[in-house]
């Protein structure tokens, strides 16, 4: 057989076309493919409705040259599989040419998203539901609930971001295995994310060696850019994990965050129970609404399959009692669930299924359907 130029054609440019695709595919479609990839840089949020996708070209042979606009340099690796990925259908791979803005214009660009993002976190107005985690004293597991809550309900499929409010014994970063420091991006702080979950804690910016040694106002001052500083991108839910007492921070969170719901976390002990009553009592003196309580570390269940209750019982439900709110969680001791906390495992990865897991799940739902009461007095605030 001799040299044939028109089938060498067809075979080289057009047969890859067909086997890839069974199709001819149009640029619109290939197009539409890298706009629907989820930015890394913010959760929820695609390159298309970023603005950040700048040409998509397909080439002879099968393959695609794509050119991004990013604010920052986001993780290419990650962001190249992304690609890879949602192209498949479409072509045999793509050439990936990814470029930075400069600072002006990175600016611009956030400014212009934070104008379409409605109004900032606590104003009015604003759809994003706080759930504050509070309790009378340490030791109760706050964190804890604050971060399993959080990673269900993303799981569940809302928008979640969490606020580390304890400044001085900071955790949530260590107990969400997250060590990547936020961006900034013009005046915007933009946090990390984790697990679905967008983190904000002094832990960032404070070192090893280094102890939080502050008063009131630089307190109220940390708390605020958390708050304000931060772009959270119109969030569903805020889950704060509020420092032990009533002191400096509660007040400040009560004064930027008005509307918070308040979640008290006990443990079974009366002792436990009768120290969390305050944290309700100062809710009530700000117009917050306590919506429930949970009672962690309810039992332990030994390989014999029975449940021992290590810290006696009835602590969590004789409060919600008290309070006339709903007992809306008790949590079990499980081992699984201390180790995850401390190597950045959520206890739905670190025991999937367990009794645990299945606790927050449930928690998360009645969390989803609590919505939040009219306020009887917006304008009551602690001065």
């Amino acid at each position: 057989m001799g040299y044939h130029p028109a089938k060498t054609i067809v075979w080289t440019y057009f047969y890859p076309l067909w086997h890839w695709g069974k199709r001819i595919v149009s640029d619109n479609q290939i197009f539409d493919a890298v706009a629907s990839i989820e930015s890394p840089l913010l959760i929820g949020r695609t390159l298309g409705e970023l603005g950040l996708v700048k040409a998509v070209e397909k080439k002879l042979g099968g393959k695609v040259k794509v050119e991004l606009l990013l604010p920052n340099p986001s993780p290419t690796a990650a962001l190249n599989e992304r690609l890879q990925e949602a192209l498949a259908p479409y072509t045999r791979g793509a050439d990936v040419n990814i470029e930075t803005m400069d600072e002006d214009s990175a600016a611009e660009w956030i400014s212009a998203l934070k104008d379409t993002a409605g109004p900032a976190m606590g104003e009015p107005g604003s759809s994003t539901r706080t759930i504050a985690v509070s309790s009378g004293k340490g030791g109760v597991g706050k964190s804890s609930v604050s971060t399993n809550l959080a990673v269900a309900l993303g799981r569940a499929g809302r928008k979640v971001g969490i606020v580390d409010g304890d400044i001085w014994g900071f955790s949530i970063p260590t107990m969400l295995g997250i060590s990547q420091p936020p961006l900034m991006i013009g005046d915007s702080i933009i946090p990390p994310v984790t697990h679905g979950v967008k983190v904000m804690s002094m832990d960032f910016f404070v070192g090893d060696d280094k102890a939080v040694i502050w008063r009131g106002p630089m307190l109220h001052k940390a708390i605020e850019q958390f708050l304000k500083d931060v772009f959270w991108d119109n969030l569903d839910f805020l889950i704060v994990d509020m420092p032990p007492g009533t002191g400096d921070i509660a007040i400040s969170m009560s004064q930027f965050l008005p509307r918070a719901q308040v979640l008290l976390v006990t443990t079974p002990q009366p002792t436990a129970q009768r120290v969390a009553r305050r944290a309700a009592l100062m809710a009530k003196e700000v117009d917050q609404e306590v919506i429930g309580v949970v009672e962690n570390m309810s039992w332990f269940t030994g390989d014999d399959g029975k449940r021992y209750e290590l810290f006696g019982s009835g602590g969590g439900a004789a409060l919600a009692e008290e309070l006339g709110v709903d007992l809306m969680g008790q949590i079990p001791l499980l081992p699984a669930m201390g180790r995850g906390a401390d190597e950045g495992y959520p206890v739905v990865m670190a025991a999937p299924g367990s009794d645990a897991s299945i606790a927050f799940d449930t928690l998360a739902a009645a969390v989803i359907d609590k919505l939040p009461r009219v306020r009887t007095n917006p304008a009551l605030v602690i001065k």
